[in-house]
């Protein structure tokens, strides 16, 4: 028998404006693959004129050890040359970059280097954080957002509690 994650954690919201920041570890890339796919390339994610229902922005943060890791970069590279305004995406290779402190460039790393914008973006309530892959992605939240978030005079955690308490923050790490 197997079993798994239950429930409705992981939907895309119904808000067609909706922006949606993505972070994926390794096998964690299929949900974000399969929102991507329907924002931009599926039938059903289109309006009958052939335009795309999906008007926010998308925006993938992937992590791999290696980059011969990288899946479906054909598909984000595709998205980003026809969507150029909505669709966003950048890559943490943590045992072949570094980040400009020598640090192994891990997602918290690369997001690190547009902390500024994307706490900005979490600010608009239209904005959903989907994270799925390794557990360690919830300490690179907080390892990024932190300071900021002190330095706005708020608390991490208690921001990300009211996320999830607005269904705009989705986690499943293992």
């Amino acid at each position: 028998m197997i079993t798994g994650p239950t429930g409705a954690e992981m939907l895309l919201p119904d808000d067609p404006e909706a922006n949606i920041v993505m972070l994926a570890t390794g096998t964690g890339i299929a949900p974000m693959r399969s929102y991507m796919r329907l924002l931009f390339n599926d039938k059903v994610g289109a309006n009958a004129d052939g335009s795309r229902k999906f008007k926010g922005l998308a925006w993938l943060f992937m992590g791999v050890p290696f980059a011969k890791s990288l899946l479906y970069d054909d598909e984000h590279t595709e998205y980003k040359s026809k969507y150029p305004d909505q669709f966003r995406f950048d890559y943490a290779v943590s045992r072949e970059e570094k980040n400009a402190a020598g640090q192994k460039m891990y997602i918290q790393t690369k997001m690190a280097e547009y902390a500024e914008e994307l706490w900005e973006l979490m600010q608009n309530p239209k904005t959903h954080v989907y994270m799925c892959g390794l557990k360690g992605m919830e300490a690179g939240m907080a390892e990024c957002f932190g300071p900021i978030a002190e330095k706005a005079g708020m608390d991490w955690l208690d921001f990300a509690k009211t996320m999830k308490k607005a269904d705009r923050y989705h986690v499943e790490v293992y």
